[in-house]
């Protein structure tokens, strides 16, 4: 996970809100709310970040479920952009909210109070973890983000990097250009798939470096 920014809702989600007897299962505008979750998201699913390819193959998740807070079904802030998550696999094989399903997670990473970016590290295996025993067990038990294929990513996109690097030429000039980089700091288009294992390693690395 990585923290996400909203921006601005869709003006037919404003509109649909404020109709009579309005309700997320009513609501027409699905394309254009996949559209604007993925495109905040930077192309990437909010929970395990693998690449969102198109809205097709996303999934509108609630962060508070929908049959337990009625009132936050068409409140955009509780609004997020999810890959399929392994849909239509055995429940061990399924991730991020089509494993969730309607239990709750006490962290949201749209939240800017929860700072998601904060709680959460990557080992150099691609293992993700929390500090925190409580959302580190949500990470595992509800996200299954420590799945067999999304750790192996992880780990895989960590090595290439860490791999291109020219180790005796690294510098805290190169470090800040490449955090930059990952971070989606100097390009508004879609970050890389998994970024956030980079990203974290930066960090670690130059508070090593004077």
């Amino acid at each position: 996970m990585r923290a996400i920014q909203k921006l601005s809702e869709p003006r037919s989600l404003a509109k649909h809100r404020d109709a009579e007897y309005a309700t997320f299962d009513n609501y027409q505008d699905r394309a254009g709310l996949q559209a604007s979750l993925v495109g905040e998201q930077r192309g990437l699913c909010c929970y395990c970040l693998s690449r969102i390819p198109d809205v097709r193959g996303m999934k509108i998740e609630h962060w508070h479920s929908q049959s337990e807070f009625s009132k936050e079904q068409l409140d955009y802030s509780n609004l997020l952009g999810a890959c399929l998550g392994g849909e239509g696999q055995p429940p061990s094989k399924q991730h991020c909210d089509t494993r969730k399903g309607n239990r709750l997670l006490s962290r949201n990473p749209a939240n800017p109070v929860h700072a998601i970016e904060d709680v959460i590290g990557f080992a150099l295996d691609g293992r993700v973890f929390s500090d925190d025993p409580g959302f580190n067990a949500e990470l595992n038990d509800v996200l299954n983000l420590n799945f067999a294929f999304l750790k192996n990513n992880r780990k895989a996109v960590l090595q290439a990097f860490t791999e291109s690097l020219d180790r005796g030429a690294v510098t805290r000039r190169t470090l800040e250009k490449q955090l930059r980089k990952w971070n989606g700091e100097s390009d508004a288009a879609k970050l890389q798939p998994y970024c956030q294992v980079v990203v974290y390693w930066l960090r670690k690395r130059l508070r090593r470096v004077s």
